[in-house]
Formats: C-alpha cells, sequence, structure tokens
C-alpha cells in the first residue's frame, strides 16, 4: 500500500501541478486558454482510454511491469514539455506521450490494493488514492516555486526527472495480489473462509459483467460526476490570478483542494466500509454541487478556498471509492481489466470539462457558465445512485449466505 501511495503521490502530485505550468505557457505564448486546455482534454481522454490495456496488462503481468514502463512514458513526457515552442508540442508531449505514462498509475495501484482488502477496501483504496491528494497538496507550491526560480523549462525537466526516478524504484514493491505470497485479503488465514461479497469462484468476467444493468449504471453515475472533475485542477489558478492573487498564493488553492482530497478518501473510505458505498458517494455527489455553485458564486480568495476544500473533499473520495465499488460488484479476480474497462469509459469523459470551461471563458469572459454545468452534471450522478445495485448474481448469492 505505501508504494502504490508514493507512485500516486508523484503521478497526481505533477498532474495537479498542470494549472501552475498552464498560467506561465499562457504568460510565454499568448496562446488563449481554450486552445492550450485541449492539450490537457486530449492528455485526461488518452490516460483514461488507455486504462484498459493498463488494467489488463496489470491482471496478467502485474502491477511492477506495468507502472515501470509508465514511469519512462511519464518522465519522457515531462522533460519533452521543456522543449514547448509551438502550440502542437503540448498536444504530443503531454497529450500523447505523458498520457501513455499516466493511464499505468491510478489503474494498477487501486485495483491492486483493492485485491488485497475486502472486509476494509473502502479504506485501503482511500489511504492508498490519498497519494495522490497529498500530491496534489505538496507539488504545486514547489512547482511554482520551481517555476519562478529557474523558469519553467527547467522546472518541467526536474519534475520529469523525479517521475522517471520514482516510479522506477517504487515498481519492484507492488506485489500482484495476497495469493502469490500465501496469504488471503485481510490478513485472513486461508481456511478461515473469505470475506468477499462475491463468493470463491463467481468473479464475473468482462463480458459477464458488461451484460449487467449495474455495469451501465455504474458507467452512467461515474461519466456524470467526472466530466467536470478536472476544470478546476486545470483553471482554478488562472481564475484565482484573474482576481489578482498573487501567483504563489493562487497555487495554494489547488495544495488546499489536495489537503481536503486526503480527508475525504480517508473518512470517506471508512465509513463506506461501515454504511454502504451507496450513501457514501450520495454524501460526495452532494457536496460536489455545492462545491461547483460555490466556484460560481466566489469573488474573492476565502470563497475560492472554502469552495476549494468542498470540492477536494467531495472528489478525493469519490475517486477513491470508484475501485472499491467495482470490485464490489463485480469481484477481485479481474480487478485491474474492470476497473480499467470503466475507468476508461467513465474517466476519459472527464476531457470535456477543461476543455468546456476553457471555451466558455474565452467566449463569455467568465467561469459562471461551466461551474453551474458542472452542478447540474453532478445532481443527474445523484439520480442515477439511486439506481446503482449489485448484479443480480450477487444480490441471490447474498439472500444464500
Amino acid at each position: 500500500m505505501g508504494a502504490a501511495f508514493s507512485v500516486l503521490f508523484m503521478a497526481y502530485g505533477a498532474q495537479f501541478s498542470f494549472g501552475v505550468f498552464f498560467s506561465a505557457l499562457l504568460e510565454e505564448f499568448g496562446w488563449s486558454r481554450g486552445a492550450l486546455s485541449g492539450a490537457f482534454a486530449l492528455y485526461a481522454f488518452g490516460y483514461s482510454c488507455l486504462s484498459v490495456a493498463s488494467g489488463h496488462l496489470t491482471d496478467r503481468w502485474g502491477p511492477r511491469t506495468v507502472i515501470a514502463i509508465g514511469g519512462v512514458f511519464l518522465g519522457a513526457g515531462w522533460i519533452a514539455m521543456s522543449a514547448t515552442s509551438a502550440i502542437w508540442h503540448p498536444y504530443v508531449f503531454y497529450g500523447v506521450v505523458a498520457a501513455v505514462g499516466m493511464s499505468t498509475a491510478n489503474v494498477p495501484c487501486t485495483a491492486t490494493v483493492a485485491r488485497w482488502f475486502a472486509r476494509q477496501r473502502g479504506f485501503a483504496t482511500g489511504l492508498a488514492s490519498a497519494g495522490g491528494s497529498f500530491g496534489a497538496f505538496c507539488l504545486p507550491p514547489i512547482a511554482q516555486l520551481l517555476v519562478s526560480g529557474v523558469g519553467w523549462r527547467r522546472a518541467y525537466v526536474i519534475f520529469g526527472a523525479a517521475i522517471f526516478l520514482a516510479l522506477n524504484l517504487l515498481a519492484p514493491l507492488m506485489k500482484r495480489d495476497p495469493e502469490g505470497l500465501g496469504l488471503t485479503p485481510d490478513g485472513d488465514r486461508p481456511a478461515a473462509g473469505s470475506s468477499e461479497l462475491l463468493p470463491r469462484g463467481s468473479d464475473y468476467t468482462m463480458r459477464q459483467a458488461m451484460g449487467t444493468r449495474a455495469f451501465w449504471v455504474l458507467f452512467a453515475l461515474f461519466a456524470a460526476t467526472w466530466i467536470p472533475i478536472f476544470a478546476p485542477l486545470v483553471h482554478l489558478v488562472p481564475l484565482a490570478r484573474g482576481l489578482g492573487v498573487d501567483p504563489l498564493v493562487a497555487s495554494t488553492l489547488v495544495s488546499a483542494l489536495g489537503m481536503a482530497a486526503i480527508v475525504g478518501r480517508l473518512v470517506m473510505g471508512a465509513a463506506s466500509d461501515r454504511f454502504g458505498r451507496r450513501p457514501a458517494i450520495g454524501i460526495c455527489l452532494v457536496l460536489q454541487v455545492a462545491a461547483f455553485l460555490g466556484f460560481a458564486a466566489a469573488g474573492t480568495l476565502p470563497g475560492l478556498y472554502a469552495a476549494s476544500i468542498t470540492f477536494g473533499y467531495s472528489y478525493g473520495a469519490i475517486s477513491s471509492l470508484f475501485p472499491a465499488v467495482v470490485a464490489d460488484f463485480f469481484g477481485r479476480e479481474r480487478a485491474g481489466s474492470l476497473v480499467g474497462l470503466l475507468f476508461a469509459m467513465s474517466g476519459s469523459m472527464a476531457a470535456w470539462g477543461p476543455l468546456g470551461a476553457g471555451f466558455i471563458y474565452d467566449r463569455t469572459g467568465s467561469y459562471g457558465p461551466a461551474w453551474v454545468a458542472s452542478a447540474v452534471l453532478n445532481l443527474a450522478a445523484l439520480g442515477l445512485l439511486v439506481w446503482a445495485r449489485p448484479p443480480r448474481r450477487l444480490e441471490l448469492s447474498l439472500k444464500e449466505a
């Protein structure tokens, strides 16, 4: 779990620093926010779609090889960004090369953790994925200090080299599942019986899962809430700077978001183990609606902090509960493939959020309509949550137990 935490710390900490570099590139080249947002949209779409492959390869090869290969691509993409001089460069270096690397971070790490736990799966995935939120807290201010101190080009090289080294040093510590070490989930003795929601041997294949209503409801639910999920990541720093906030102070908004996400992942992960995934997700969706409306109404730094903290708490919790829900519904044997498939389908929708927000700002001079639309999408997700139920086979197994 510690290795997964650290991998996500580096990968997502760097990703959450995009807004700092975004502002630097806008100042350097004078590109429109919509045009530059497109590079991040391609990146988000690409790494989400490629999660199908990384999840399948994690099931087949184990996470160690997959994460090591990803470290090479992610580090190379960031280093290449230091050579940016034309608008198409971020689309290739970040939107393609870095996206290949990023696809090997979230799904291999969270799916592997989901395999290692059953009773405390929500807390375990929350703790591991808190690494990404802790990275979001720590790395954006460091990125801003580097950009201010040595320039954005050298800052890209430093970040890229650190990512390459860290992921390749951490990858050997990742183990596919407890059975490979003669253990069972949660540390139970092999003869003690399984604590899984699905009985042993009844885990769903990808084809079987796709034939259930539960699979498509989960897809629609997470797609709705993830479409706008990256809009604050990309546009929060430029929004704050447009209100006259100092660049370094503006970067701390992302840090506040990241710290709140750590709390959300841990608190709601543990709560979901005790009270159920659906109530926990429902609470977070309500908070996310409030956060986006808060962004729309905020005109001062305290208002931005309040909305950022609320958003971070809910965003972090929903993201960490996703692999736990998938493993609960369909079993853990093919958790990598199924988490990867659903993440590719619903997570790829996140590409539209920052792109749409950038174009809305370019045309209206305000992010307000984008924040309101984001709140509406989360209300739709809340409605879909009502129909989110385990597949029929699971329901029958629970009745027979």
